[in-house]
């Protein structure tokens, strides 16, 4: 098959590579479409960790299933070959306190495809058959391919709390902060402030529904105070994840408001502790999704009512380098590229 194998920093290369070994719980499948993520884009530039070359990235995606191993066809009878899927790809090895609580995706055994393992930037990924999710028949292939990143706003909004007919900020216009955005609206936030520095996607997040705010032309903390009649937002979500985006949010904030931290742009970076401590702030971080939240982005774009369309790029695997250099250096009004093998 071929593969788009990520090699050095700022390296892609169309490779052939062999199909993968399908175990007895496994499941084979064919890629359809699979997105790129901004954690994928750190590990292309040699930041993360996490991913070592040479690795085939890619854990956003959707397809059809090719094939079950013995196992996986007696224990998931609800799977078929010719199905269309989609995969959580965040998924715990082992058992822990926190599975119990349904909170999959902080279990400390949890791998991820893409990167423990081979991805989906290839013709074909074999996963676990635990992982898989049918998609509805109303639900595109293409549309398939937008659950994981969903499932990322639904937690966001999910750990704000209570926002009905509150104001909220939103940090960070990529993906994720316009799929947050989405997600506090559709749990009755009255307005939400959207910020970004790149004009093309904060015009993304005003289409969508945001108040603009760019940060080169306008004093965000003091904006948003303004709008607010002194008092602030009740919710600040960090979609970048830097030093001055996170002392943005704490500031922004109502007092015992929340700061949600979903970006991680910045490994470690100084906090405003005394205004924190002084005004009762709540700061949480946010990672991922639980299976819950996984499962209700899929519902909430069978129903429509999440979108990244019309800013969505369809590319072939094969240019899949191209577009990482374009979304490191200048992603302009593109909310997802969606590469196909």
């Amino acid at each position: 098959m071929k593969a788009l194998v990520w090699e050095a920093p700022r390296v892609m290369a169309i490779r052939e590579r062999p199909l993968p070994d399908l175990s007895a719980d496994e499941v084979l499948i064919k890629v359809a479409y699979v997105g790129i993520c901004g954690s994928e884009l750190s590990g292309y530039l040699g930041h993360n960790a996490l991913r070592v070359p040479p690795l085939i990235m890619g854990h956003e995606f959707s397809g059809v299933i090719e094939a079950l191993g013995s196992e996986a066809i007696i224990e998931y009878t609800n799977l078929k070959v010719g199905q269309k899927v989609t995969v959580n790809p965040l998924y715990p090895s082992g058992e822990s306190e926190l599975q119990r609580r349904g909170l999959d995706q902080l279990c400390s055994t949890r791998q991820l495809l893409g990167a423990h393992r081979p991805g989906a930037y290839a013709e074909y990924i074999a996963v676990p058959a635990k992982t898989i999710s049918v998609l509805p028949n109303s639900l595109s292939l293409r549309t398939g391919a937008l659950v994981e990143p969903t499932a990322c706003g639904v937690r966001i909004a999910e750990l704000s709390g209570d926002v009905a007919a509150r104001e909220c900020l939103v940090i960070g216009a990529g993906p994720i902060g316009l799929l947050a955005m989405q997600n506090l609206f559709l749990k009755g936030a009255s307005r939400v402030f959207i910020a970004d520095i790149d004009l093309e996607r904060l015009a993304m997040g005003g289409e969508l529904g945001g108040v603009m705010l760019d940060p080169r032309s306008v004093d965000v903390v003091e904006t948003v105070n303004k709008a607010t009649n002194g008092t602030g937002v009740v919710v600040a979500v960090d979609a970048v994840g830097t030093a001055v985006t996170r002392r943005q949010c704490v500031s922004a904030a109502v007092t015992t408001g929340t700061v949600i931290l979903s970006g991680l742009h910045e490994e470690s970076s100084e906090m405003p502790a005394a205004d924190i401590i002084r005004r009762e702030i709540v700061v949480r971080g946010a990672f991922a999704y639980s299976p819950q939240n996984f499962v209700e982005a899929i519902h909430l774009l069978d129903e429509g009512k999440i979108k990244l369309d019309p800013w969505i790029v369809e590319a072939p695997l094969a240019e899949g380098g191209q577009w990482f250099d374009r979304l490191i250096d200048a992603p302009g009004d593109v909310s997802k590229v969606l590469l196909s093998p």
